[in-house]
């Protein structure tokens, strides 16, 4: 296949479902391509980092929405004011605010809480599967653990955590490539449900601040310097719900495949032959919860050889820089004890994400728990994977743990 069939391919539902040997091809072709006119693709671990570190690549904000997407004002789910989709010097500003509750200090200060939670929800599962009966793995524990670890940074309060899935769901998938209307619509509704979520939740902490980060960014909204507007703030609360536990469910969920597929590989971690984050690490690798991000130039560029006129959309794939084998030695291979680590999954420079630290340590602790808890974890049926190839997870996983 030539590069322009490879990329079609990969928007194909069997493309999505395993996109890695349609990396491997691409591969072939140096480190970028240009598939279509308007469109370059970088898929070169070198080429990619550097488009990611350098601050003349742009996202697409709200300025760019306007030549390509008039109308998207009246799409509340496309969440322009979220640093997600903004440049500097708007994007400098916000991320300032939010990096004060990721610090390394307060994240490793997380660590008790996170091996106390992760314990609770593998005692239920237990519980379910004390019989041999099947436990679904992705909501009964990929989901509630960073869905409470976000939500607890948040403030939100624990009755309301079960209602967020479906509503980010929706919202996640106008990540992906090419959306329609109808699932655009679905996003819009979602939206506009979580924002008023939050605007009530605003108001009660105005009213009776915690120590939480939705106080801490209200106390910044209203003090008026223009550090932060109310659709700043909304948007970002929204965004941190979203990111704080997508990815992250993600990780745990291809992390179990791998295990299950190869049982080796959970047993080195089990024994301590692996360090429960050098498993992580490869995971992030091997099978990234995220595969792709977007950026754009105003002025003209080569990328990896390839010339991208101002305007053009340069599509990292990370999923693929993550498996070129002119970084790593045997890419397709699962090794967590390779020396050439390093994945692309996080992103890099300004939009480098905020939470790569959190998701490294409740990956950690979860499957260092999970392995010493089930040794006899094993796989109940065919998983079903999330249709999509910005995220990549899993919708369901069911095991036995007895």
């Amino acid at each position: 296949m030539d590069a322009t069939e490879i990329f079609t391919a990969l928007l194909e539902p069997a493309g999505k479902a395993d996109p890695y040997p349609l990396y491997a091809a691409l591969h072939q072709f140096g480190e970028a391509v240009q598939p279509m006119p308007g469109v370059v693709v970088a898929h070169g671990y070198d080429a990619i980092s550097g488009i990611l570190r350098d601050p003349g690549f742009l996202v697409q904000d709200a300025a760019y929405l306007d030549q390509i997407f008039p109308l998207w004002r009246e799409h509340p789910s496309l969440g322009m004011d979220a640093i997600l989709n903004l440049n500097a010097p708007a994007h400098p500003r916000i991320r300032s605010l939010m990096t004060r509750v990721f610090t390394h200090r307060r994240v490793a200060a997380l660590e008790p809480a996170i091996a106390r939670l992760t314990d609770v929800l593998l005692d239920e599962m237990a519980e379910r599967g004390a019989d041999g009966s099947p436990v679904e793995f992705m909501h009964d524990f990929a989901f509630l653990l960073p869905v409470t670890v976000i939500c607890e940074l948040l403030g939100v309060p624990e009755a309301d955590r079960e209602s967020f899935r479906p509503l980010i769901r929706d919202l996640a998938a106008t990540l992906e490539l090419g959306i329609d209307f109808p699932v655009l619509a679905a996003a819009d509704v979602s939206a506009i449900r979580l924002r008023e979520y939050f605007t009530g939740l605003a108001a009660e902490r105005r009213s009776r601040p915690r120590d939480d980060l939705i106080s801490a960014l209200v106390q910044v909204s209203d003090s008026g310097d223009g550090r932060l507007s109310d659709h700043e703030l909304l948007d970002n609360l929204t965004l941190l719900l979203l990111a704080g536990f997508e990815t992250t469910t993600n990780l745990l969920g291809n992390g179990l495949r791998i295990i299950l597929c190869d049982p080796a590989a959970g047993e080195a971690v089990r024994d301590r032959r692996v360090l429960a984050g050098s498993f992580v690490e490869e995971v992030l690798r091997y099978d990234s919860p995220v595969q792709l991000t977007s950026r754009r130039r105003a002025d003209p560029v080569v990328v990896a050889g390839v010339s991208a006129p101002p305007g053009t959309e340069v599509i990292t794939l990370l999923g693929a820089g993550n498996r070129d084998p002119r970084r790593f030695a045997t890419p397709d291979t699962f090794d967590p004890l390779r020396p050439d680590g390093g994945p692309l999954s996080f992103g890099g420079g300004p939009h480098f994400c905020l939470g790569a630290a959190l998701a490294r340590l409740e990956g950690a602790v979860a499957f260092q728990r999970l392995l010493d808890r089930f040794p006899r974890l094993a796989a109940a049926g065919q998983p079903e994977r999330r249709e999509g190839l910005v995220l990549r997870g899993f919708e369901t996983q069911p095991v036995t743990v007895a």
